[in-house]
């Protein structure tokens, strides 16, 4: 396989996960909207600081409130990393190898990025938003399983699956980061209840809920939760399942071996945390590391293979 080609299905899968992880980001304070008293302000800006786009927002935004933040993840054209310009650069690099990956799948990409054009006043509204952003999840979703049903087992699937779980790792560790953010600042000890509202949103956003219950058969807590998300090799949007997935992946391509050591690596430093005694400082310095490690696995893929 040439390496462009690689590079494009590689990319491709990347930025339909990352639109749809977007998606589910904002879910989390969508949720959060939903389930807290209405005198209980959410801030907006720690999501635009998990995103890695501070500097970016600020050049064309004066304030980091709701719509602002809303429209700036999910249509504004300005921002490499909105919805919108995801499903763009994934459209693009779909429509390069179209010869590669079914025609149907090509087809619903299309549509799914017409789609998400055609919502983007829609979805800065409260009462339209969740069936929105619920659209690109569902819809990324179809094409996954379409692509898995019907895609060729050779290099190139590989490389899409590569994509698929390092750029699910990077988004799910931000979803979780979500709660270490100071999303709720001013909770009173009355108010302490809702923490694990905060933490029933989280797995709601993976869509995590109900297996949580079925696997761990207890209520929502803190140290279950990220035991849960960050371990529990089990449940396919874990950190520790993508990763796992990633060293699967990397076994069906050559010249992989220092990347299967680096992957080895953080799988483990994972497996060793004791979420029992990870506080919320820790929690956070616990993401930032594994965001640093998979931006090196990244450009470790891209010196070997593109």
């Amino acid at each position: 396989m040439l390496s462009r080609v690689a590079n494009h299905i590689y990319w491709m899968e990347r930025y339909l996960e990352r639109a749809e992880n977007t998606a589910r980001l904002i879910q989390v304070n969508t949720h959060l909207l939903l389930d807290l008293p209405r005198h209980i302000t959410l801030g907006w800006e720690p999501i635009i600081d998990m995103l890695s786009f501070r500097d970016a927002f600020y050049e064309h935004y004066d304030v980091a409130d709701e719509k602002s933040v809303i429209k700036f993840m999910v249509t504004d054209t300005a921002n490499p990393g909105s919805i919108i310009n995801c499903l763009a650069a994934a459209r693009e690099n779909a429509r390069i190898v179209r010869e590669i990956i079914p025609a149907e799948a090509w087809e619903q990409i299309n549509n799914l990025h017409l789609t998400a054009k055609a919502d983007g006043q829609s979805v800065l509204t409260r009462r339209h938003r969740f069936a929105c952003l619920h659209k690109i999840i569902i819809g990324n979703q179809t094409i996954t399983g379409l692509l898995g049903g019907t895609m060729l087992r050779g290099e190139g699937y590989a490389f899409l699956r590569l994509g698929r779980h390092l750029e699910r790792t990077d988004m799910t560790s931000r979803i979780i980061d979500v709660r270490s953010a100071s999303l709720l600042p001013d909770l009173s000890p009355e108010q302490s209840a809702f923490e694990n509202i905060q933490w029933m949103g989280v797995l709601k956003s993976l869509t995590a809920y109900q297996m949580y219950r079925q696997e761990m058969r207890i209520r929502i807590n803190r140290t279950d939760v990220l035991k849960f998300l960050l371990q529990y090799t089990q449940f396919p949007r874990s950190l520790s399942h993508c990763l796992q997935q990633m060293g699967k992946c990397l076994l069906e391509l050559p010249k992989s071996d220092h990347i299967k050591e680096q992957v080895k690596v953080l799988s483990e430093n994972l497996q060793q945390l004791d979420t029992y005694e990870l506080t919320q400082d820790n929690l956070h310095e616990t993401i930032d590391e594994v965001q640093v490690g998979l931006v090196n696995i990244h450009q470790a893929i891209n010196e070997a293979y593109f």
